[in-house]
């Protein structure tokens, strides 16, 4: 907390970050204060113009005003540890390896360092992340200072150059005896302080670049917290140890495969039966219809194969009579092309056809009563007697 004066008070508005209507408030400026405007990758509360920290208030507190700020500290000592765990990672990167740092996120989870290189190895990041925490132990003091523009220090600082509107001291956040680098964020005063740094591993980034992927201090213990609730919860699941949880997840992936053939193989040996069993009766109808839960469109399409459609109107669906499924309209060419579309409409889905087969997915199988009555409609209609 920080108690500071009001210096000026204008109306304003305010639009939100997930969009919507702009709120209506106030822009604050302060004597001084201890929130920190977004900038380089670091997050924060409130924006700034110019040389001011603009702090957006719904109510109008008077110029002169004694006003109590207030933020979250363990969100702010958070975005300290991975800022200066950031720093040193960067820094030891260049030193061991001759990578050099393009950009960097702070994320709401795990934080990622932009590095200009095509390739990064497993053993680099080993090496590196062991170096990087070997610092930490040494407990490395990290300081502030400011240097004028023309200093001739400035031309020894790490940076990616000035903003060309920048005016004032330069802000010089150094590890001491690692690292001099420009900076605005906020940080840790020993390199202790962020506790461990895990790297993650790299991703592939931008044309020529790699993402590594980290994370500092608390956000190490949260993980592996979660990593052990994980574990507890799969040694429950699975009746054996950490240790095995791989294999045995393996197997099960293994009897999922096999069980999925073989039902497979049993939905084809169905359709067949289906099939066969309409045919084999003596007056077939000119309607066929059939819903199963269980299916695809393979189902489907043996079923229409082995009937064949040159006599018969055959509408087939598969999947939760309450839900969403599939559908198959199969039968004369001219009658397909001419129902398909009604049918799609019927069920509130898509589809597409050619060849007397009009198939696709289906939103309101609910409503496949309406469309058996459509087709029977239709047949009354194509019949001699009709």
């Amino acid at each position: 907390q920080f108690t500071t004066t009001v210096l000026s008070c204008e109306a304003a508005e305010l639009l939100p970050e997930g969009g919507g209507e702009p709120v209506r408030g106030f822009h604050v400026v302060l004597e001084d204060t201890i929130l920190f405007p977004e900038g380089g990758g670091q997050v924060g509360p409130s924006g700034g113009a110019g040389g001011s920290a603009l702090h957006f208030v719904r109510a109008a507190p008077p110029p002169g005003a004694r006003v109590l700020l207030s933020l979250d500290w363990q969100r702010r000592f958070d975005h300290m540890q991975q800022h200066s765990g950031q720093h040193l990672i960067t820094a030891i990167a260049d030193q061991m390896f001759g990578f050099k740092t393009t950009s960097w996120e702070l994320g709401r989870q795990r934080s990622v360092i932009e590095l200009d290189t095509p390739s990064v190895t497993a053993e680099q990041v080993e090496a590196l992340e062991r170096s990087v925490n070997e610092k930490i132990r040494e407990r490395i003091p990290v300081t502030v200072r400011e240097l004028a523009a023309d200093d001739p220090e400035v031309e020894k600082v790490r940076s990616r150059g000035l903003p060309d509107d920048h005016a004032g001291p330069v802000r010089v956040v150094s590890i001491e005896g690692v690292d001099d680098n420009m900076c605005c964020g906020t940080h840790v005063s020993n390199l202790s302080d962020l506790q461990v740094i895990k790297l993650l591993g790299t991703e592939k980034g931008k044309k020529n670049k790699m993402n590594l992927v980290f994370l500092a201090g608390n956000r190490v213990l949260k993980s592996i917290e979660q990593s052990h609730s994980t574990e507890k919860a799969l040694t429950s699941l699975l009746k054996n140890g950490p240790s095995e949880h791989v294999e045995a997840v393996k197997r099960l992936q293994s009897n999922v495969k096999q069980l999925q053939k073989n039902n497979l193989n049993l939905l084809r040996d169905m359709a067949v039966l289906i099939a066969r069993d309409f045919k084999n009766k003596p007056v077939r109808s000119e309607l066929f219809v059939l819903h199963r839960k269980e299916g695809d469109s393979e189902f489907m399409n043996i079923i229409a194969n082995e009937i064949g459609t040159e006599e018969t109107l055959l509408f087939l669906t598969v999947g939760d009579e309450k839900e969403a499924g599939l559908f198959l309209l199969a039968g004369p060419a001219e009658a397909v092309e001419k129902l398909g579309p009604r049918v799609a409409e019927l069920l509130e889905g898509k589809g597409a056809g050619k060849r007397g087969r009009f198939q696709g997915k289906a939103t309101r199988m609910s409503r496949r009563g309406e469309v058996q009555a459509l087709l029977q409609g239709f047949i009354r209609q194509q019949s001699p007697e009709a």
